[in-house]
C-alpha cells in the first residue's frame, strides 16, 4: 500500500531490545481537505534511518504494510492492535527516494487536488462485476 502526504512530526529511535529498534514519524494526509488526518507510522531495524533525509513540511510518498493482530488478556478480553509499518520512502516531485523510485510523468494527487481515478484498460476483464 502507499499513501502521499506531509511530514508532521519525526521521533527519536527506540531500542526496545538488544535485537528489535523502532522509528515512529506522523504524516499528515489530505491536507488541504476540512479534516486532514494525522496518520502513525513505524519503521523498524534497518529501516529506522529511512526518514533521516526528510524534513518536517516536506511532502513524501510511503509504501507500507498493514499489521494487525489480537491479544487475549489473562482476565479474557480480547484486544485488537494495528501496525503501519512503513518500509520505503520517497520525496513527491523531486526524483529523490529511500530506494529507486520509478519516474512518473503524471502528476500526483496532492499536486492536482483531484482524488486518483483507477480504471481498466483491458477489455477482456474477467471480473464478475
Amino acid at each position: 500500500m502507499e499513501v502521499i502526504g506531509i511530514i508532521k512530526a519525526k521521533f527519536d529511535t527506540q531500542v526496545v531490545s538488544e535485537r528489535f529498534k523502532k522509528r515512529d514519524f506522523v504524516l499528515t494526509v489530505e491536507p488541504g481537505s476540512p479534516y486532514p488526518q494525522h496518520v502513525s507510522f513505524q519503521l523498524v531495524q534497518d529501516k529506522v534511518s529511512l526518514i533521516d533525509s526528510y524534513n518536517i513540511g516536506d511532502e513524501i510518498k510511503v509504501l507500507f504494510n498493514l499489521k494487525g493482530r489480537e491479544w487475549v488478556s489473562p482476565q479474557g478480553e480480547t484486544k485488537y492492535f494495528n501496525t503501519i509499518d512503513a518500509w520505503r520512502i520517497e520525496k513527491v516531485g523531486s526524483g529523490q527516494s529511500s530506494a529507486p523510485a520509478n519516474n512518473h510523468s503524471q502528476p500526483t494527487s496532492m499536486e492536482t487536488g483531484v482524488p486518483p481515478v483507477f480504471t481498466s484498460t483491458s477489455v477482456d476483464d474477467d471480473l464478475p462485476f
